[in-house]
């Protein structure tokens, strides 16, 4: 790794599940840095998912909302940060079709508070620089063929997707307009530890392990392509730091999977490592009625960010899930912290207000 000079680094979203990998990463990758995790500590943000660093000579907590303006203005002309990696967003699809607000107000109006208070920041240090983490969601919905490129113009269907596409615009306009050091990076379906069960693959592990169904909308046919999460953290690192000022990069896993085969798959290897009969699982297998708006296949070309920065994946989606399941089995007290609340005791003793 090279090394870098001593910098003050502000992670958004930090306990989250993608922000947790990229803050243990940093803090264990650069000692030289601070790194600072802001997070608003909402259902999907758990501490727990840092406890083996918590204690690090440089890294810090801060409790936080990225939508309250003034805090995040005092909480920049405090600490002085030499860049920002903005990951905190609401993400979950399901979630912004009975609440798009919600979506609109951190996702929006908070990755804008952050890009105002980087402005006199980015003035005064040449070497500042805002990461904008966003999705491929925002390209909208491909057809069997074809990939999603960082040229691909931009046609969200889903509140969520409109809200992130807003955000990307957003940083464009500031890099643009006022000349904000900037770089965005759309990425593929993550997985792996620490993920919050309500999205696909951490959901139908919890619920095979419990004897529940595993919903499947429509006809299973959604194809998303899948990024394991700590390959994901790797080219955040290698963005950050090697990326071109004012560029995007698409970041995905070359692994595209129809929903119900993700399914099956999921189920066998399940019922091997809890010793079930062959098949078993799958009965398990329920079509729920389809969401409006779902966009039918995801797929993204990672050439740019492999050609000029080198990433590629370093296991195969077989192995990645394979990694996941046994993270989540070995993790079953996580899991059930996740699911039942208790995890909010944790918040309460560790960080008091």
């Amino acid at each position: 790794m090279k090394k870098y000079a001593q910098k003050d680094i502000l992670i958004t979203g930090g306990a989250g599940f993608i922000g947790s990998h990229v803050v243990r990463r940093f803090v264990e990758t650069y000692k030289e840095y601070h790194i600072h995790n802001l997070d608003a500590l909402t259902y999907a943000g758990n501490l727990e998912n840092l406890r083996d660093i918590e204690t690090a000579p440089n890294y810090s907590f801060i409790k936080g909302d990225i939508s309250d303006t003034d805090f995040i203005s005092q909480l920049f002309s405090q600490k002085k940060f030499d860049g920002v990696i903005h990951l905190a967003a609401e993400s979950h699809v399901d979630r912004s079709i009975t609440d798009p607000l919600s979506f609109v107000k951190t996702n929006v109006l908070g990755t804008v508070n952050l890009l105002n208070a980087s402005l006199d920041l980015a003035k005064k240090n040449s070497d500042f620089r805002f990461y904008h983490i966003s999705t491929d969601e925002v390209y909208g919905a491909l057809s069997d063929t074809g990939l999603f490129t960082e040229t691909t113009p931009y046609s969200p269907n889903s509140p969520y997707s409109a809200s992130k596409a807003s955000s990307d615009h957003f940083v464009r306009a500031y890099g643009e307009t006022y000349g904000l050091p900037y770089v965005i990076s759309n990425c593929s379906n993550n997985y792996g530890p620490n993920h919050f069960p309500e999205k696909l693959i951490p959901l139908f592990i919890n619920n095979i392990i419990h004897n529940k169904p595993l919903p499947i909308y429509g006809d299973g046919n959604y194809t998303r392509d899948w990024l394991y999460v700590k390959d994901h953290a790797a080219a955040i690192d290698l963005v950050f730091h090697e990326g071109k000022k004012g560029e995007t990069y698409n970041i995905g896993g070359f692994n595209e999977w129809k929903n119900i085969d993700l399914a099956k798959l999921l189920c066998q290897l399940m019922d091997v490592k809890l010793k079930r009969a062959d098949g078993s699982s799958e009965k398990l297998i329920t079509f729920v009625k389809d969401r409006p708006g779902h966009d039918l296949r995801y797929a993204i070309d990672a050439a740019k960010i492999h050609e000029e920065l080198g990433w590629e994946p370093s296991v195969t989606f077989e192995e990645g899930l394979a990694l996941t399941i046994d993270w989540y089995l070995n993790n079953q007290e996580w899991l059930e912290h996740v699911t039942s609340g208790d995890y909010t005791a944790y918040y309460e003793k560790q960080y008091q207000q």
